[in-house]
């Protein structure tokens, strides 16, 4: 994992002696709190969590919480054939602010003049967070894969984009949990050469989503649910 901060020097994060389980963060991930057979405290954290579109430029929680939270869902969230291909990026206050600014750059050349002004007004309340994380996923291992596995060649970059799914919504969920609030963007692949070239982005890292957030400037809009009596079939009971 990167973490960008301020007048700081881009590094990739591979290993740390420090535990990623500290303080707080044992009553929601401790080993003893995962065996625990009720489910509702997780389930009512994944129905609260929603989509924010107004952020400020504050954060809940430090930056090394932060940075916990992230390391802790790479760790841990699973992936095929344990590839562990995911890889992240943290890009807070002035770093997150490139992303969006390299975004305008991008769309004012495509977007037509008289729809730019929405378009940039849509991208000033991402840029108006604390942070963006970029979710990447690393394509050496899948390659490796489909050249130990071929039967399943064709499939494993499908189940990477799945790997990361779950690691997207792991810390959103967290975040969330922690009082900030995010969305999930998906500018790429407009912005890669840009994102790459500015913080020194391995080349075989396919970027997959942007994760703009911050402290909730306001309330998430309503949502509706289709019948999940027509979306779930069970069988056997």
């Amino acid at each position: 994992m990167y973490l960008i901060r301020p007048a700081s020097i881009a590094r990739l994060v591979t290993r740390t002696t420090k535990p990623f389980v500290v303080g707080p963060f044992r009553q929601h991930f401790s080993t003893s709190t995962s065996k625990m057979s009720n489910a509702n405290a997780f389930l009512s954290a994944i129905e609260s969590r929603r989509t924010y579109y107004q952020i400020t430029p504050e954060s809940t929680i430090p930056d090394s919480r932060i940075q916990e939270i992230v390391s802790h869902a790479v760790k841990h969230v699973p992936s095929s054939f344990n590839s562990q291909s995911s890889r992240v990026v943290v890009l807070l206050k002035d770093e997150h602010k490139k992303v969006w600014d390299f975004t305008k750059d991008v769309l004012k050349s495509i977007v037509p003049e008289d729809q730019f002004p929405a378009t940039e007004q849509r991208i000033n309340g991402f840029q108006n967070g604390y942070g963006t994380i970029l979710f990447f996923e690393d394509q050496i291992p899948v390659q490796e894969l489909q050249k130990n596995l071929p039967t399943y060649a064709d499939r494993f970059p499908t189940w990477a984009q799945h790997t990361s799914g779950m690691l997207q919504l792991t810390i959103w969920t967290a975040l969330e949990q922690e009082g900030l609030g995010a969305s999930l963007q998906h500018y790429n692949p407009l912005i890669d050469e840009k994102i790459k070239g500015e913080w020194g982005i391995p080349e075989l890292w396919s970027l997959v989503a942007q994760m703009p957030f911050g402290k909730p400037g306001g309330e998430p809009g309503p949502k509706e649910y289709q019948p999940v009596e027509e979306r779930v079939k069970v069988f056997g009971n």
